[in-house]
């Protein structure tokens, strides 16, 4: 039986699964056969957390989950990003209005087939948009039950004071983490 931990309001496995690699990045991704294989064993492994992005693979990755786990849904937390995506011009394009993180929750609830995320991050900070505005937009998606917790990547604690002062950041992922 695998160890769990506290993230935010959840009790997940104490190593969880970042899937990134399964669809994007650190080389070529595995076909997605063997990779909705991967995905399927760490969850009859005791893995009970999926860390997934609109960015990873330009929503190929959260389809990749929706199409492969959610038949298990129950068996695991889920936790996706925003804020970082692929634009109309197809690159990678960092964007933390409101108006446009709400529509990016839409897709990504449809891409992952389930009526809500877990732990939503935003995935990078908007210099462009005060931080208060961008996590005002996400707490919306709490009230609005599509989103059940938020975090916050690649921040300075100030940023991140700010942001908590907003709405409580359940969690805070750094490039870095160990």
């Amino acid at each position: 039986m695998m160890q769990t931990r506290r993230l935010g309001p959840f009790s997940v496995s104490s190593v969880g699964l970042g899937c990134m690699s399964l669809s994007h990045a650190y080389g070529n991704p595995p076909d997605p056969k063997v990779a909705a294989e991967v995905l399927l064993k760490a969850l009859d492994l005791g893995y009970t957390h999926f860390d997934t992005a609109a960015l990873y693979g330009f929503g190929a990755n959260e389809t990749l989950l929706g199409n492969t786990l959610m038949h298990r849904r129950k068996e695991f937390t889920l936790a996706s990003k925003c804020g970082m995506f692929k634009n109309e011009a197809g690159i990678r394009s960092i964007d933390a209005r409101p108006e446009i993180l709400k529509q990016t929750c839409e897709d990504s609830l449809r891409r992952l087939k389930t009526d809500v995320i877990d732990l939503y991050y935003l995935h990078r900070w908007d210099r462009k948009v005060p931080v208060e505005d961008s996590i005002g937009a996400m707490a919306d998606m709490v009230r609005e039950g599509k989103v059940r917790a938020l975090g916050i990547s690649e921040v300075s604690a100030d940023t991140l004071r700010r942001a908590h002062a907003t709405y409580p950041i359940a969690a805070l992922q750094t490039e870095y983490s160990l």
